[in-house]
């Protein structure tokens, strides 16, 4: 999926920006398999949560740990936390994925971290056999079936999907909405008076309030219970496996164990509303887990209910977020900001960071504009250039601070809808 706008450390145009440009390398884990023969999507990220400037190589985190290891246990509790859990828990659901393993001549593992049976050869049965091959996570969001997840959980388009509720019941389930730019994705089933969760206003969430992550863990263990904290928010990550990747932006960063499976489950305050959408872990390092905050769900689910589709607003540029030591070897003006910037095609020319006939490109931004601030908010750590446009609807205006050779000037962009 082509991201809206993408990070410079992914383009090889970072190399004249010098190493300091470039993020450490995260692995993460995302729907793992089971005795079934998960076939679960594995996310790599360039992240820039630790704010690291050296490449680092991390292998996938092996799956294949012991049963008293894979299931999570909330071992101290308060009698608020278990009557929350009690009630939220009705209101979370397994997505299961099966596929036509007669598509493919034969495999070798039950565990895969590829595309499903990627690299082999189209079989002679072509009598369809569908088999489980992943599970995630997902949550109802109204009460006629509604339900939010991941889109890598239910991205696969040869795919059949499986919801099971919380009392054990099976209903084939209909895939309505993918978002075009974050890990989202919308389905529903055929039921009625369904338990669901409120979403929370995501941007009053703080580092270190106590969170509730319930999910699908490693595809078998269902409505597995983790507790932690909020360990950060506002963090960059790029996702990527399955021969997929994306940038998230703005994402939040929990120590409650995140397990593969978990992909879509939903992330609770101490009340036991929605502050996020868990989507990632990493594989190397304790309890550093990801999810996407509810504001951007609610926004996606508003803009199913008004569109039919995820309607995400469009600006076209390529640029990188300053920091003080981006600043100092580059000799910017500034300390903060998304700084657009040059990168190269397949063939190694130039290509502009502003897309031709976008947005950004009709109100006239240029390769080395300093975008500061989004409506007078200021592009920092805890205010990404992303996070802030998806706050808006294709075809409204912003008015953009923007430093352009020196000079502080506004500049106003009627934004577009991503395709």
């Amino acid at each position: 999926m082509q991201e809206e706008i993408k990070e410079t450390t992914e383009s090889k145009s970072i190399k004249k920006l010098g190493n300091g440009l470039i993020a450490s390398i995260v692995l993460i884990s995302i729907l793992a398999g089971a005795f079934s023969g998960f076939a679960g999507g594995v996310y790599a990220t360039k992240s820039k949560l630790f704010g690291l400037n050296t490449k680092t190589n991390l292998s996938v985190q092996n799956t294949e740990t012991k049963a008293d290891t894979q299931k999570e246990e909330l071992t101290s509790s308060s009698p608020n936390t278990v009557d929350v859990i009690k009630k939220a828990s009705s209101a979370v659901v397994s997505v299961i994925i099966s596929e036509d393993v007669n598509r493919y001549n034969s495999f070798s593992s039950p565990f895969f971290f590829d595309p499903f049976f990627q690299n082999q050869q189209q079989p002679q049965n072509t009598t369809p056999q569908y088999k489980e091959t992943g599970a995630g996570s997902g949550f109802f969001v109204s009460s006629d079936g509604l339900i939010m997840t991941n889109k890598h959980v239910v991205s696969s388009n040869t795919a059949k999907f499986t919801v099971v509720t919380a009392n054990g019941k099976r209903y084939e389930a209909t895939v309505l909405a993918l978002d075009p730019l974050s890990d989202l994705a919308i389905v529903k089933i055929n039921i009625s008076g369904a338990s669901y969760l409120k979403l929370a206003d995501s941007s009053k969430i703080q580092i270190g309030q106590k969170v509730i992550a319930i999910g699908n863990s490693l595809g078998e263990y269902s409505n597995t219970v983790t507790t932690g904290i909020v360990s950060g928010i506002g963090r960059t990550i790029t996702a990527g496996g399955a021969g997929t990747s994306e940038t998230l932006e703005g994402v939040i960063q929990t120590d409650a164990a995140i397990n593969p499976g978990n992909s879509g489950g939903p992330l609770l305050n101490e009340y036991g509303d929605v502050i996020g959408v868990n989507t990632a872990m990493a594989s190397q390092g304790q309890s550093v887990g990801f999810a996407i905050p509810s504001n951007d769900a609610s926004k996606a689910l508003q803009s199913y209910k008004k569109y039919g589709r995820i309607v995400r607003a469009y600006l076209g540029i390529r640029y990188v977020l300053i920091n003080a030591q981006i600043q100092q070897q580059n000799n910017l003006s500034v300390d903060h900001g998304a700084w657009i910037i040059t990168g190269l095609d397949d063939y190694g020319s130039p290509v502009s960071g502003v897309s031709p006939g976008s947005a950004a490109d009709k109100a006239g931004l240029k390769d080395g504009d300093i975008i500061t601030a989004v409506n007078g908010v200021k592009i920092d750590d805890s205010h990404s250039l992303a996070g802030l446009i998806r706050q808006y609807s294709p075809g409204e205006t912003i008015t953009l601070d923007v430093i352009r050779d020196k000079q502080n000037i506004k500049i106003k962009v009627v934004l577009s809808e991503s395709k």
